[in-house]
This record gives structure tokens, sequence and C-alpha cells, in this order.
């Protein structure tokens, strides 16, 4: 296996295929992406308070949101790039809330496992510098994450 994730349910909620699902597509990902060997990523599952007080303190939207992710090789612009040979990549963190999830899968009409894939995914790909700000990245990032989803087996 490439990475190596944490998964922390700090809602209690998930169960172990749920935990299998996300660690099996992040795996997926990562492969397809060529991720280096021993790579690390984060995996929080939250309510929609949690989210929310992340969502408010992070980025001054106060209202859950389904997924959050910190990546932890961006650079701000006073820090310095710690390398070294030895040292693992370590990705950053996704957070995900499991009530948003499950309502959201309830609004497409596809599975809750579905939509726990799609917000792991989404997250992983964040986390690898893909965004959807603007028109054009969208496209690439949407793209990516359609086709690494379709080749997985986890369309809706």
């Amino acid at each position: 296996m490439s990475l190596i994730i944490d998964l922390v349910d700090e809602t209690n909620r998930l169960d172990k295929e749920a935990f299998q699902l996300v660690e099996s597509i992040l795996q997926f990902a990562s492969t397809k992406e060529g991720i280096e060997q021993d790579s690390e990523v984060s995996v929080t599952f939250v309510d929609n308070d949690r989210i929310q007080e992340i969502n408010r303190e992070y980025r001054d939207k106060d209202q859950p949101t389904d997924v959050i992710s910190f990546a932890l090789e961006e650079m701000a612009e006073d820090e310095i790039e710690i390398s070294g040979v030895d040292m693992p990549r370590i990705l950053g963190d996704i957070i995900i809330s499991v009530p948003k999830a499950k309502q959201q899968a309830e609004e497409y009409g596809h599975s809750f496992q579905r939509e726990l894939g799609f917000l792991a995914l989404h997250g992983f790909l964040h986390l690898l510098g893909y965004d959807h700000m603007v028109e054009e990245d969208e496209k690439q990032m949407f793209g990516r994450q359609k086709e690494i989803l379709k080749q997985y087996g986890l369309e809706r």
C-alpha cells in the first residue's frame, strides 16, 4: 500500500465497511496519481456542528459543509520548506461530515457509501493541489474525480 491513512470517527456512527471503503478508494487514487510510497493522510469523520466550527474558523463560512481539506504541502509566505531523504510525505487532513454525507446521498439518489467515497476522493484531490475555484480548474478536477470513481467502480 502506498498511503498510510489515519482514520478517526468522532461520530462513532461508521461501520468497518465505511472505513474499508474510504481506505480502499484513497489507496486506489494514490496509485492513479503516482503518490510516493508511505505518504501520509488523515481522515476525520465529524458531525455538522464540528465541521461548521472548522468551516467558520478557517474559511469564514458559518455553515456546515460536506468536506474540508487541509493540505500540509501548501506553503504560506513566511514558511520555510523542510525536506529530507528519510522524511515521509505528509499530504494533510480530510474532514468529512457524516450527517451531511447521508443527507447528500439521499438528495442525489445514491448510496451513502458512494457519497462517502466521493467526498473522501474529493478531499484527497484537494490535498494534491486540484481545485475548482475557476472553470478550467473545475473541469480538470471534476473530470479526474469522475475518471477515478469510474475506474474504481463507484459510479452513481
